[in-house]
């Protein structure tokens, strides 16, 4: 395999240029922080490389940051010989990195490309496809005036071919914390990758170009801090050996131990949380509510109506802020098909409440849940929530269901917690100093509370998860 060297500037000197986007605006200056060319060896010779020019807005007056695409400067990649690789097939490869104010402005092909891993589609994830983040936007959830400004970031190659995004917010809430940067998927605690690299033999050290202009756009910036929520465990690991501080969660997943139906799956269960299950159950029929699984083309404009008013009264129930907006479920749904799977339960012709999830490579995502305002019906949410799911993933041949944040009664139903993780760059040190102590308590015993919820688990044997 051939080796891959890339010319990585520190992140002092990664970015040139600030040319202001108004030169009338008081705010705005030209910063010139260009260095010496720097050389790589690779394969015993040494290759010239480019200096950096990059753009950047704002001082620490600036309070409103300038909707302006930003180019963030070039890199040259080499793949160095090895005996099996003829000398044509060496070519250097220069990265363009930029920011862009819309998921809009990058075509969706080139975006999923991204996403995808051909090798791996099993981990397929649809909350970071273009249809649902363009969802966000569209419907005016992800935008400016609600906080989240989209600060996307771009890698492209010389023939403008996108090797590498970044799903990237601006967040601004008022509070002097903020504003900071934020790689995450808006509004969804969910697990997956967030420096998302296009396969190909340059990918590592694509990552590692876009990981250094993260960190630097967030210091020349002058914002607080960057925070890469929910990454996978794998590139947690890569980041934390970037200066990032690591941060350990816990949600509550259930695993497919290749159950053929939902009686095998309680059969694994211990006899009192296995009669628990069937008795909430039966509390469903009794109640005259049918359940219905529906997918794509089966959900109607009505149904996303309805649910939206189901999602209102679950955020007001709770003194949550709705985030979503009802254009959003109409734009997702239409745009990602089949990939959604809405549970409702009807009482007679109404319905009175649903469940979202997102389907993926090997996994069942839960979401959402509402029903209608000033009703209860017992063990609904449950039934809704967790066992639709189960039966769901089941049916569809999937690993895992997760039922995300919040809440212990999950175990009793079959879900066992699991790790989360997050990376954050904080610029003040003192401030950073504080928050690394913190995590390392927070961190033991957050393994200590899974560990003792594992060991007073619902099955038969121990079921390990990580």
């Amino acid at each position: 395999m051939a080796a891959v060297a890339a010319s990585c500037c520190k992140p002092s000197s990664f970015l040139g240029q600030f040319h202001s986007p108004s030169s009338h605006h008081p705010d705005n200056k030209m910063i010139d922080l260009q260095g010496k060319s720097q050389c790589t060896q690779i394969s015993g010779t040494s290759v010239p490389v480019p200096r950096i020019t990059a753009l950047f807005w704002g001082s620490r007056k600036s309070t409103t940051p300038q909707e302006v695409g930003l180019s963030l400067g070039d890199f040259t990649l080499t793949v160095s010989t090895s005996k099996d690789i003829s000398a044509n097939e060496v070519k250097p490869k220069k990265i363009s990195l930029s920011v862009v104010s819309s998921i809009l402005d990058v075509s969706p092909n080139d975006w999923d490309a991204c996403t995808l891993d051909a090798t791996s589609p099993e981990k397929y994830n649809p909350f970071l496809t273009h249809a649902f983040l363009s969802s966000l936007e569209e419907s005016g959830c992800a935008v400016k005036e609600t906080g989240w400004m989209p600060r996307h970031m771009i890698a492209k190659d010389e023939c403008e071919n996108i090797l590498g995004v970044v799903p990237l917010y601006l967040k601004s809430f008022g509070a002097k914390y903020y504003p900071k940067l934020q790689c995450c998927v808006p509004f969804t605690p969910v697990t997956g990758p967030r420096i998302l690299i296009r396969n190909t033999s340059f990918k590592d050290q694509v990552f590692d170009v876009l990981v250094s202009a993260l960190k630097d756009l967030t210091a020349k910036s002058q914002l607080s801090s960057l925070h890469i929520t929910f990454p996978s465990e794998i590139e947690c690991q890569k980041l934390k050996g970037k200066g990032f501080l690591q941060r350990i969660g816990m949600q509550y997943h259930w695993k497919n131990r290749n159950y053929k139906n939902f009686d095998e799956f309680l059969m694994d269960m211990k006899q009192s949380k296995r009669k628990n299950i069937r008795q909430e159950r039966k509390k469903i029929s009794v109640q005259n509510l049918t359940m219905k699984r529906l997918r794509g083309y089966e959900i109607k404009a009505k149904h996303w109506d309805t649910f939206y008013k189901f999602y209102r009264n679950t955020a007001d129930n709770k003194w949550g802020s709705p985030y979503l907006t009802r254009d959003f479920f109409h734009n997702m749904g239409s745009k990602m098909g089949d990939q959604v799977l809405l549970v409702v339960a009807e009482e007679g012709e109404e319905l009175v409440a649903g469940a979202l999830n997102l389907i993926g490579g090997d996994t069942l995502f839960g979401r959402l849940w509402g029903c209608q305002p000033r009703t209860y019906y017992p063990s609904l949410h449950f039934e809704a929530c967790y066992y639709q799911a189960i039966e769901a993933a089941i049916e569809l041949g999937l690993n895992t269901v997760e039922a995300g944040a919040q809440g212990d009664h999950k175990i009793q139903r079959g879900y066992l917690p699991v790790t989360t993780y997050s990376c954050h760059y904080l610029m003040d040190e003192g401030f950073r100093k504080a928050i690394e102590d913190f995590l390392v308590r927070e961190s033991s015993q957050v393994r200590l509370v899974m560990k003792l919820l594992h060991d007073s688990g619902p099955y038969k044997e121990v079921i390990q998860q990580t």
